[in-house]
């Protein structure tokens, strides 16, 4: 199965929806990929949910922790310098091997113009190593930092971390994911995928975070949020 590039993807990109793009990834899923497979991932979500971590993340009231992690270029990014002027949106995602993943990021990098319009800065944090996030910022072509979290130091800060089950790993192993190589670590541990941004004193004022890796809100959406608290 191949993703499109954002060369390839661009003008859909800036004419459809998240939702939209989302959908024909999920469409392709189902023809391509074995039902007993797509069964497994979707037990894993299903068990985030009644686990009830979804209550235990960051919500709009709260204070984020103060974080510093190296971007795509290796350089050292705090995020009480980034707020000093601008707010800041975080988008924690899974790593360049999702294909949801790749898909947002695609999409929030068309809205990176608008952004910095409203004042606002935007970073992406995952576990993978620097070096896996020079590689996917250089092939789709991003206009923001990605930042690596080693070891889901901060993702674990906003509540947002959970341990691949056994389960799935072997399903992970079968199709190449080699989670330990990516992420620099064998703790196996990922973030749900979650959007939030912080004011200036690190207060959350918008925070969305969902298990289902396929459920995200849309770029729009946050411009749109931005552009109402800065009337």
């Amino acid at each position: 199965m191949k993703w499109r590039s954002l060369e390839e993807s661009a003008l859909q990109a800036e004419t459809r929806s998240l939702r939209e793009i989302f959908t024909e990834r999920k469409e392709l899923i189902a023809k391509y990929v074995p039902a007993d497979i797509q069964a497994i991932h979707a037990r894993v979500v299903t068990e985030l949910k009644e686990s009830g971590m979804v209550d235990r993340v960051l919500r709009p009231g709260s204070k984020a922790p103060a974080f510093e992690l190296s971007d795509h270029n290796g350089n050292l990014l705090r995020s009480s310098q980034l707020l000093e002027r601008n707010r800041l949106v975080i988008c924690f995602f899974r790593g360049r091997w999702c294909p949801f993943c790749v898909g947002q990021m695609e999409a929030l990098n068309v809205i990176v113009p608008q952004l910095e319009e409203l004042h606002a800065s935007l970073v992406a944090i995952s576990p993978q190593t620097v070096q896996q996030s020079y590689f996917m910022a250089d092939q789709h072509k991003l206009r923001f930092p990605l930042l690596s979290d080693a070891g889901n130091t901060v993702a674990r800060q906003f509540g947002l971390v959970y341990r691949v089950p056994d389960y799935q790993q072997e399903i992970y192993r079968r199709v190449f994911v080699n989670l330990p190589f990516v992420n620099g670590d064998d703790s196996w541990e990922l973030p749900i995928p979650a959007t939030y941004v912080l004011d200036h004193d690190h207060a959350v004022l918008y925070a969305s975070a969902d298990p289902d890796y396929m459920d995200r809100p849309e770029p729009g959406d946050i411009v749109q949020f931005l552009s109402q608290i800065s009337q």
